[in-house]
């Protein structure tokens, strides 16, 4: 439609160069009704727009609100305590104005500037987004604790992305996460104590090494659960993390493989493997892995 009617006003000013028609003068110098009549409504909207007398209505546009507080200090500061005074007056600003529109927080973005001139940025990911000052103040803090600056500080800066409080409905029969901001809180403190290698959620890799695996960052989101469950192939085995209770004096009355794998070839870290099932005269049937040293019990079946 606007392509139309900008082919169409492109074909009306040609025309009217034509004519010797260059300026809004000599356009409103012409006579209305014959100019709509050879050129139609559009030359006659043009009419009105040259002589004045067509009215537009201003499309208004709200500017992007802005949630940022920033503050440069008179002094350099060296400890926590003067700087989490200052963080807390902004939160409780940042509360107010999020409240006042029907907003929550659902990222804080910290930006401190040292005396050497460099700057450190982080941005913290809420997982319940919310504008309660004392569940925000704690995220701050927490972090802080586990802070290490070789330079004075000499201004601060927080800045709060808003959102839409959000409504989530669960299942009759799950159970929500009593406060996701405590949780936040404690994976942030166990991730400053232990490193973030060390803290996440395990996920089996793809191989069939057992014991597979490695950490991603937590996350919390319910998977979708499967309308039908996948049948059993077999019994369960439920393997020993801790050492196996011996059976020195068990002889074994069957046995069934060995069952060999291996990968990795390609790595350094290649593995290669032999396991048995062996079962016992107590009716016990274990799955043995094959060692140099010996035998090694690494679970028994259901």
């Amino acid at each position: 439609m606007k392509d139309e009617r900008a082919a169409e006003i492109s074909r009306i000013l040609a025309l009217l160069h034509k004519w010797g028609v260059h300026t809004l003068g000599d356009l409103a110098a012409l006579e209305r009704d014959q100019l709509g009549t050879r050129l139609g409504p559009e030359a006659t909207r043009l009419w009105d727009q040259a002589t004045g007398q067509s009215t537009r209505l201003l499309r208004l546009v709200r500017p992007p609100e802005l949630f940022a507080e920033l503050l440069e200090f008179e002094y350099e500061i060296e400890t926590t305590e003067p700087l989490l005074f200052v963080l807390r007056r902004f939160l409780e600003q940042l509360s107010r104005r999020l409240g006042t529109l029907y907003l929550v927080a659902r990222e804080l973005t910290l930006q401190l500037t040292f005396a050497d001139k460099s700057e450190y940025q982080h941005q913290f990911q809420i997982p319940d987004p919310t504008h309660s000052v004392e569940i925000l103040f704690r995220l701050l803090q927490t972090h802080l604790e586990n802070f290490r600056a070789e330079h004075p500080i000499v201004a601060v800066g927080l800045t709060a992305q808003p959102a839409k409080p959000a409504r989530q409905q669960f299942d009759l029969f799950a159970t929500p996460l009593r406060d996701p901001s405590r949780l936040h809180e404690t994976l942030t403190r166990l991730t400053g104590l232990l490193g973030a290698e060390h803290v996440g959620t395990p996920v089996l890799e793809d191989s069939h090494r057992p014991d597979a695996f490695h950490l991603e960052p937590f996350v919390w989101q319910l998977p979708d659960a499967p309308n039908e469950s996948a049948p059993r192939l077999g019994p369960v085995l439920r393997r020993f993390r801790r050492p196996a209770p011996k059976r020195e004096s068990a002889q074994p009355i069957a046995r069934q493989g060995p069952y060999r794998s291996s990968g990795d070839w390609w790595d350094r870290e290649s593995w290669t493997r032999s396991e048995w099932d062996l079962q016992f005269a107590d009716g016990a049937v274990c799955r043995v892995q094959e060692q140099n040293d010996g035998w090694k019990i690494e679970g028994c079946y259901d």
